[in-house]
């Protein structure tokens, strides 16, 4: 058991070892050649310079966000495997993705985003939270994990829905462009703003999430095993859910929608974690801010003429992944 702790700990620091370089290296390449300690240099002493800006106000905010987002959808993909003990299983499932793009959608097809930068991260972050609040009124005090994954569906759809007609309806080619892009998910022309919306959002969220690794162990076990061990079923799904909800929205709230990531980040480094839900947690949470960190310089580093969305890259990399696992569980069970 030692043993195990060590591996897993030398695991963790591995991640994370890699994880700083990979932002080392996103603060240092880009379009413009500057120098990280010209531009530190340059903020010690106060001056205001080129280099100064390109790393703290844009380059700085952009990779952070990628962790920041990264982390959060990682840990909650690996929090929905072990709540829902399916692999296949992500956040999007509950629909809180989906509530979280239609607030924003809401926001700029009525052109409130005219109020202020903060009204379209607000607005997903509401609509994240009515998604959970749906969730509960669909499923109730059912214990069913079914009852919970068809009442995701159902939303996914109804969300979904209203997002088709916003775009059928929409009559200025503008907000229609602003719709689909923010669609598309990406962390081009964030802020430090951005940064400090997604933050406390997503570290709550994932904190939450954090909270309950004991109850994931023990589902592993089933339903009346855990409840057996004095965890209450209702209360600790009700902790899960409310942080999945605080991790993904405060993602889409900053980044729109970027998915697959909380499918391929848990299923990869499962074998890492022994296959124990609750140490799955953290791994997946360095993963996941890897991958998305990954995945934004390659967006950046990209000789296209206009910038690759990140969710259009994240999509091509996950839905093939899917079709994967969908191939070879279809095997097992044959």
């Amino acid at each position: 058991m030692h043993d195990l702790a060590k591996e897993i700990t030398l695991k963790y620091l591995g991640l994370s070892v890699v994880l700083v370089l990979l932002l080392a290296i996103s603060l240092t390449l880009g379009a413009v050649d500057v120098s990280v300690w010209a531009a530190l240099s340059d903020a010690w002493a106060g001056d205001v310079s080129a280099s100064r800006s390109i790393v703290f106000d844009v380059r700085l905010p952009r990779a952070l966000l990628a962790v920041i987002v990264g982390a959060g959808l990682g840990m909650s993909g690996a929090a929905m495997q072990g709540l829902l003990r399916n692999p296949l299983a992500e956040p999007g499932v509950l629909g809180v993705s989906a509530g979280a793009a239609l607030g924003a959608v809401i926001t700029l097809y009525f052109g409130f985003t005219a109020w202020g930068w903060l009204v379209l991260p607000a607005a997903a972050m509401v609509g994240s939270f009515v998604a959970l609040f749906a969730i509960y009124a669909l499923a109730g005090r059912s214990q069913s994990v079914l009852v919970l994954i068809l009442a995701g569906v159902a939303l996914n759809s109804l969300f979904g829905a209203l997002v088709a007609v916003a775009l059928n309806f929409a009559d200025n080619m503008f907000a229609l462009q602003e719709i689909i892009f923010w669609l598309m998910g990406s962390l081009a022309n964030r802020s430090m703003d951005h940064v400090m919306i997604a933050l406390p959002t997503c570290v709550l969220g994932m904190a939450l999430i954090y909270s309950r690794h004991a109850y994931l162990d023990a589902l592993t076990l089933g339903d009346d095993t855990a409840n057996s061990l004095g965890f209450s079923a209702g209360r600790e799904r009700a902790m899960l859910l409310a942080g999945i909800a605080l991790a993904v929205g405060g993602g889409v709230a900053v980044a729109g929608s970027i998915g697959f990531v909380g499918l391929i980040v848990p299923h990869l480094l499962r074998p890492w974690a022994q296959h124990q839900p609750g140490k799955l947690l953290l791994l997946s949470a360095l993963g996941g801010a890897l991958l998305v960190l990954g995945a934004d310089l390659l967006v950046r580093h990209l000789d296209v003429a206009r910038e690759l969305k990140l969710g259009v890259v994240t999509a091509l990399l996950g839905a093939p992944f899917f079709i994967y696992l969908l191939i070879t569980g279809k095997r097992r069970l044959i």
